[in-house]
């Protein structure tokens, strides 16, 4: 017995080492594996987790992506080029919105007017600012912001031809209008109300410019125009002339693709909202229409008159007084039209004269020796406005700047800073010409200039003086720029015969002209063919 719980013992005492090897040999070999599996990356490969896809807003997609893209269209009241880059209301206020959201705006032109409500409607960009009228057939495929401006639809014919009073009298000739326009949504309402053998002719390839150059030109009769295109293109154009308002007033906004996102429709709302509040939309309002209707029919012909007469005696002289001042030639060249008429030899009652119209004592201070001499005059005027433009405090910017600067060479700075300090006290900016221009004239007043430092003067003069220079410097800019195809708006009883043909011929090639007289040669095919037995 005590043999067998020997022989036990030692059995009990090689099963425990034996299986403590073995527990051991299990710990070192889970620690093995353990190890292979962190050192070789073959044994397991983590999965990566798919992100999440991240809906945003319109806005703040706009933001995100950091451009802002707008549809527009080439127009003196929307978008054009100039030598400093871009201009145009609708530029202006856009890049005021995209400075707002704190993106960049990129600009896509669109030549043709139904092209562009198309590209609108499909949502070919974000927003479109080209001075689209809201309508209710246009509210049915687009979607509009706050109305920002108004304007009315105007029919325009040419001085020499019988002036329609009514749309009935405008079956007597060829009338012409964009295709796509609002215009042609007027006409067609009229045609199904109260006119229906009223006629026209949509053109697709011309703009309301083009067809108001074809009015001047004779090649057609008629055609309609917002009355902000009418007021600046008119200038150019001094015989054409407003026959009637056609439509109701019409207000202008910018348009989006119809969505239920109403993010980026809320915030344009609320940027319109602040600008008419602190008056950025007035200022630009009157910065391109404050000033375009203040030359009359006389005083445009005879400008158009000196600009071929006199002008090109006194141009190099100007460009180059205004190289060496940094100014554009043009803007000097309207203000020595403004002073003198361009008219060397001109005298003022008053003593100054000289085509800057020159004091005696300014002269003498631009160091001008002979005042009639053209080149000093026009140095010495280049000279003394350069002080001006330094003299008036940098925190307003251009184009007021440039502005307040014309009114002290006017006036007198004395007399400018007495006009922006009332300004001041009557509650409005003193840094906007919009607000100056209003408070200029009461500087004639008794009530006011005995509240001035410097006290009575005629107030209302620098703010005609500073109106025509800006419409001389615009015409000036129109006729000096290469692609404006009536760079040399000359009447045409005064061109050579060849050439009047010629560019009667060009402009038939491209308009709708051509249509009418197939029109009327098929016609007259019908009624020969049917008088044949």
């Amino acid at each position: 017995m005590t043999a067998q719980l020997t022989r036990l013992s030692i059995l009990t005492s090689s099963c425990d080492k034996l299986l403590s090897k073995k527990i051991t040999a299990l710990i070192i070999g889970f620690i093995y594996l353990w190890v292979l599996i962190a050192c070789d990356s073959t044994v397991y490969v983590p999965q990566k987790s798919v992100p999440k896809k991240v809906t945003r807003s319109k806005l703040a997609q706009i933001k995100h992506d950091g451009v802002l893209k707008v549809l527009t269209r080439a127009d003196p009241t929307t978008y054009y080029p100039t030598a400093k880059g871009y201009a145009g209301l609708e530029y202006d206020l856009v890049t005021l919105f995209a400075k707002h959201l704190g993106v960049k705006a990129q600009f896509q032109v669109v030549d043709k007017f139904d092209e562009l409500i198309n590209q609108t409607a499909n949502g070919k960009a974000d927003i479109t600012a080209a001075g689209l009228s809201i309508t209710p057939s246009r509210k049915k495929i687009m979607r509009f912001s706050s109305p920002y401006h108004e304007v009315v639809e105007q029919v325009i014919y040419r001085s020499g031809t019988q002036r329609p009073k009514t749309p009935l009298d405008l079956n007597a000739g060829i009338l012409e209008v964009v295709k796509g326009s609002s215009h042609q949504e007027s006409l067609r309402h009229l045609k199904q109300t109260t006119l229906p053998d009223l006629t026209w002719t949509s053109n697709e390839g011309m703009d309301g410019n083009k067809l108001m150059t074809f009015v001047n030109e004779g090649l057609i009769d008629y055609t309609i125009v917002d009355s902000t295109q009418a007021l600046l293109i008119r200038r150019f154009y001094p015989k054409l002339h407003i026959a009637f308002d056609i439509s109701e007033p019409r207000q202008i906004g910018w348009g989006l693709p119809l969505s239920p996102d109403n993010s980026l429709y809320r915030e344009m709302n609320a940027f319109f909202a602040k600008i008419k509040a602190d008056k950025s939309l007035e200022q630009l309002l009157e910065r391109y229409y404050g000033h375009a209707n203040t030359l009359d029919y006389v005083n445009k012909c005879k400008f158009y008159e000196y600009q071929r007469s006199r002008l090109p005696l006194y141009k190099n002289y100007f460009m180059a007084a205004a190289q060496k001042q940094g100014l554009d030639w043009r803007l000097l060249a309207a203000m020595g039209y403004q002073e003198s008429h361009w008219e060397e030899s001109a005298i003022s009652p008053t003593g100054v004269r000289g085509i800057m119209m020159l004091t005696r004592d300014t002269a003498e201070q631009v160091g001008v020796q002979d005042r009639t001499d053209p080149a000093q005059s026009i140095n010495g005027g280049a000279t003394y406005f350069k002080h001006r433009l330094k003299r008036i405090p940098n925190d307003i910017p251009e184009p007021d700047h440039t502005w307040f600067a014309l009114a002290a060479y006017n006036i007198g700075f004395a007399h400018l800073q007495d006009a922006r300090t009332l300004t001041k006290q009557l509650g409005k900016n003193p840094n906007k010409w919009v607000d100056v221009k209003t408070t200029l004239p009461l500087l004639a007043e008794e009530y006011w200039f005995i509240q001035t430092e410097h006290g009575y003067a005629r107030g209302h003069e620098p703010v005609v003086y500073v109106e025509n220079i800006r419409n001389y410097f615009d015409l000036l800019i129109w006729l000096t720029t290469e692609k404006n195809p009536s760079s040399k708006p000359t009447a045409p009883h005064s061109r050579p015969l060849k050439e009047r043909l010629r560019r009667i011929f060009n402009r038939i090639a491209h308009s709708q002209f051509v249509t009418h007289v197939k029109k009327f040669w098929q016609q007259q095919e019908v009624t020969r063919t049917a008088m044949q037995p």
